[in-house]
Protein backbone atom coordinates (compact mmCIF):
# COMPACT_ATOMS: atom_id res chain seq x y z
CA UNK A 1 0.00 0.00 0.00
CA UNK A 2 1.30 3.23 -0.91
CA UNK A 3 0.58 5.74 1.37
CA UNK A 4 0.07 9.61 0.08
CA UNK A 5 0.24 12.67 1.92
CA UNK A 6 -1.56 16.13 -0.59
CA UNK A 7 -0.97 19.31 -0.19
CA UNK A 8 -2.96 22.18 -2.05
CA UNK A 9 -4.96 25.12 -0.96
CA UNK A 10 -7.66 24.33 -2.54
CA UNK A 11 -10.23 22.31 -1.28
CA UNK A 12 -11.93 20.68 -3.83
CA UNK A 13 -8.92 20.24 -5.85
CA UNK A 14 -8.05 18.21 -2.45
CA UNK A 15 -10.72 16.44 -2.19
CA UNK A 16 -10.74 15.06 -6.06
CA UNK A 17 -7.32 14.23 -6.03
CA UNK A 18 -8.10 11.90 -2.48
CA UNK A 19 -10.98 10.47 -4.34
CA UNK A 20 -9.53 9.47 -7.26
CA UNK A 21 -5.99 8.41 -5.36
CA UNK A 22 -8.47 6.17 -2.75
CA UNK A 23 -10.26 4.63 -5.56
CA UNK A 24 -7.08 2.67 -7.14
CA UNK A 25 -5.98 -0.78 -5.30
CA UNK A 26 -2.96 -0.08 -3.49
CA UNK A 27 -3.13 3.48 -2.92
CA UNK A 28 -3.95 5.54 0.01
CA UNK A 29 -4.21 8.98 1.03
CA UNK A 30 -3.49 9.12 4.70
CA UNK A 31 -3.08 12.96 5.52
CA UNK A 32 -4.32 16.29 3.34
CA UNK A 33 -2.84 19.96 4.20
CA UNK A 34 -4.34 23.14 3.05
CA UNK A 35 -0.87 24.84 3.65
CA UNK A 36 3.36 24.57 3.46
CA UNK A 37 3.27 24.80 7.42
CA UNK A 38 0.56 21.82 7.78
CA UNK A 39 1.88 20.01 5.16
CA UNK A 40 5.64 20.05 6.86
CA UNK A 41 4.04 19.22 10.25
CA UNK A 42 1.77 15.79 8.48
CA UNK A 43 4.95 14.97 6.59
CA UNK A 44 7.28 14.29 9.82
CA UNK A 45 3.91 12.88 12.04
CA UNK A 46 2.45 10.54 9.49
CA UNK A 47 5.52 9.54 7.33
CA UNK A 48 4.24 9.22 3.88
CA UNK A 49 5.30 6.93 0.89
CA UNK A 50 4.80 9.69 -1.49
CA UNK A 51 3.68 13.44 -0.96
CA UNK A 52 2.12 15.32 -3.61
CA UNK A 53 2.50 18.43 -3.43
CA UNK A 54 1.24 21.95 -4.59
CA UNK A 55 3.68 24.42 -6.04
CA UNK A 56 1.91 27.30 -4.89
CA UNK A 57 0.10 27.47 -1.53
CA UNK A 58 0.27 30.18 1.20
CA UNK A 59 2.79 29.78 3.88
CA UNK A 60 5.39 28.22 2.61
CA UNK A 61 5.89 27.79 -1.17
CA UNK A 62 5.96 24.31 -2.71
CA UNK A 63 9.80 24.66 -3.84
CA UNK A 64 10.27 25.62 -0.22
CA UNK A 65 8.76 23.03 1.85
CA UNK A 66 10.13 20.55 -1.22
CA UNK A 67 13.37 21.58 0.30
CA UNK A 68 13.09 21.66 3.70
CA UNK A 69 11.07 17.95 3.38
CA UNK A 70 14.03 16.66 1.93
CA UNK A 71 16.02 18.25 4.75
CA UNK A 72 13.86 16.29 7.50
CA UNK A 73 12.71 13.02 5.45
CA UNK A 74 15.24 12.90 2.76
CA UNK A 75 14.71 9.37 1.32
CA UNK A 76 10.22 10.75 0.76
CA UNK A 77 9.67 11.14 -2.85
CA UNK A 78 7.86 13.98 -3.68
CA UNK A 79 5.81 14.74 -6.38
CA UNK A 80 5.18 18.28 -7.36
CA UNK A 81 1.75 18.89 -9.22
CA UNK A 82 1.40 22.25 -10.23
CA UNK A 83 -0.85 24.81 -12.99
CA UNK A 84 2.11 25.54 -14.32
CA UNK A 85 3.98 24.21 -17.66
CA UNK A 86 7.27 22.34 -16.62
CA UNK A 87 9.35 24.50 -18.57
CA UNK A 88 8.22 27.44 -15.45
CA UNK A 89 9.07 25.51 -12.59
CA UNK A 90 9.84 21.71 -13.43
CA UNK A 91 13.41 22.51 -14.17
CA UNK A 92 13.63 23.79 -10.68
CA UNK A 93 11.52 21.35 -8.62
CA UNK A 94 13.74 18.73 -10.06
CA UNK A 95 17.21 20.51 -9.12
CA UNK A 96 15.83 21.30 -5.51
CA UNK A 97 15.01 17.42 -5.18
CA UNK A 98 11.60 16.63 -5.92
CA UNK A 99 11.15 13.14 -7.87
CA UNK A 100 8.71 14.21 -10.47
CA UNK A 101 6.85 17.07 -11.95
CA UNK A 102 3.59 16.92 -13.19
CA UNK A 103 1.29 19.55 -14.34
CA UNK A 104 -2.53 20.69 -12.71
CA UNK A 105 -3.26 20.08 -17.04
CA UNK A 106 -2.10 16.58 -17.36
CA UNK A 107 -4.70 13.37 -17.53
CA UNK A 108 -5.52 12.02 -14.78
CA UNK A 109 -3.56 8.80 -15.27
CA UNK A 110 -0.48 10.58 -15.67
CA UNK A 111 -1.07 11.30 -11.67
CA UNK A 112 -1.17 7.52 -11.06
CA UNK A 113 1.85 6.74 -13.07
CA UNK A 114 3.92 9.28 -11.34
CA UNK A 115 2.98 8.32 -8.27
CA UNK A 116 3.55 4.48 -8.76
CA UNK A 117 7.12 5.76 -9.95
CA UNK A 118 8.44 8.06 -7.44
CA UNK A 119 7.05 5.12 -5.28
CA UNK A 120 9.69 2.67 -6.48
CA UNK A 121 12.42 4.82 -6.24
CA UNK A 122 12.07 6.53 -10.60
CA UNK A 123 11.81 9.53 -11.35
CA UNK A 124 8.86 11.19 -13.20
CA UNK A 125 10.01 14.25 -15.89
CA UNK A 126 9.17 15.14 -19.37
CA UNK A 127 11.74 14.62 -21.82
CA UNK A 128 12.47 18.43 -22.34
CA UNK A 129 13.66 18.50 -18.61
CA UNK A 130 15.53 15.33 -19.04
CA UNK A 131 17.15 17.04 -21.81
CA UNK A 132 18.47 20.02 -19.97
CA UNK A 133 19.01 17.88 -16.90
CA UNK A 134 21.96 15.91 -19.03
CA UNK A 135 23.23 18.66 -20.72
CA UNK A 136 23.71 20.87 -17.52
CA UNK A 137 26.07 17.48 -16.34
CA UNK A 138 27.75 17.21 -19.92
CA UNK A 139 28.45 20.87 -20.76
CA UNK A 140 30.06 24.01 -19.12
CA UNK A 141 26.36 26.29 -19.08
CA UNK A 142 25.46 29.54 -18.24
CA UNK A 143 23.16 30.35 -16.66
CA UNK A 144 20.44 32.76 -18.60
CA UNK A 145 19.08 36.61 -16.14
CA UNK A 146 16.05 34.38 -14.94
CA UNK A 147 17.86 31.35 -14.00
CA UNK A 148 20.34 33.59 -11.58
CA UNK A 149 17.20 34.44 -9.44
CA UNK A 150 16.32 32.91 -6.29
CA UNK A 151 13.13 30.33 -5.57
CA UNK A 152 11.29 33.42 -4.39
CA UNK A 153 12.44 35.67 -6.90
CA UNK A 154 11.58 33.51 -9.75
CA UNK A 155 8.17 32.89 -8.21
CA UNK A 156 7.39 37.12 -7.87
CA UNK A 157 8.84 37.68 -11.96
CA UNK A 158 6.34 35.03 -12.86
CA UNK A 159 3.51 37.08 -11.34
CA UNK A 160 4.90 40.23 -12.84
CA UNK A 161 5.22 39.01 -15.72
CA UNK A 162 1.41 37.27 -15.82
CA UNK A 163 0.36 41.27 -14.90
CA UNK A 164 0.16 40.78 -11.45
CA UNK A 165 0.55 44.40 -9.07
CA UNK A 166 2.09 44.12 -6.15
CA UNK A 167 -0.39 44.14 -3.50
CA UNK A 168 -1.76 41.48 -5.52
CA UNK A 169 1.22 39.29 -5.22
CA UNK A 170 1.42 40.07 -1.91
CA UNK A 171 -1.78 38.50 -0.96
CA UNK A 172 -1.30 35.38 -2.96
CA UNK A 173 1.93 34.87 -1.51
CA UNK A 174 1.11 35.89 1.91
CA UNK A 175 3.96 38.78 2.21
CA UNK A 176 3.74 42.31 2.76
CA UNK A 177 4.50 44.46 -0.34
CA UNK A 178 7.35 46.42 0.93
CA UNK A 179 8.98 42.24 0.56
CA UNK A 180 7.39 42.21 -2.88
CA UNK A 181 8.42 45.24 -3.91
CA UNK A 182 12.47 44.07 -2.85
CA UNK A 183 12.09 41.04 -4.56
CA UNK A 184 10.92 42.91 -7.59
CA UNK A 185 14.44 45.16 -7.34
CA UNK A 186 16.57 42.37 -6.69
CA UNK A 187 15.01 40.67 -10.13
CA UNK A 188 15.30 43.89 -11.67
CA UNK A 189 19.25 44.27 -11.12
CA UNK A 190 20.37 40.56 -10.89
CA UNK A 191 18.33 40.64 -14.67
CA UNK A 192 19.91 43.90 -15.68
CA UNK A 193 16.40 45.37 -16.92
CA UNK A 194 14.91 48.92 -16.26
CA UNK A 195 11.16 48.14 -15.56
CA UNK A 196 8.05 45.80 -15.77
CA UNK A 197 7.47 46.47 -19.45
CA UNK A 198 10.99 45.06 -19.82
CA UNK A 199 10.43 41.82 -17.35
CA UNK A 200 7.49 40.83 -19.51
CA UNK A 201 8.89 41.47 -22.65
CA UNK A 202 11.61 39.22 -21.51
CA UNK A 203 9.51 36.65 -20.03
CA UNK A 204 6.96 36.48 -23.31
CA UNK A 205 10.86 36.26 -25.37
CA UNK A 206 11.58 33.33 -23.22
CA UNK A 207 8.30 31.14 -23.61
CA UNK A 208 8.04 31.35 -19.70
CA UNK A 209 4.75 33.13 -19.73
CA UNK A 210 1.71 32.18 -21.72
CA UNK A 211 0.65 34.81 -24.41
Amino acid sequence: MIKILIADDHSLVREGIKHMLNAQAGMQVIAEAKDGHEAYSLALKTEPDVAVLDINMPGINGIDLLKQLKTSLPKLPILILSMHPEDQYGYRAIMSGASGYLSKESAPELLITAIKRIASGGKYISAEIAERLVFEVQHDYEKKPHERLSDREYQVFIMIAEGKSVSIIGEELHLSVKTISTNRARILEKMQLKNNAELMHYAHQHNLVEM
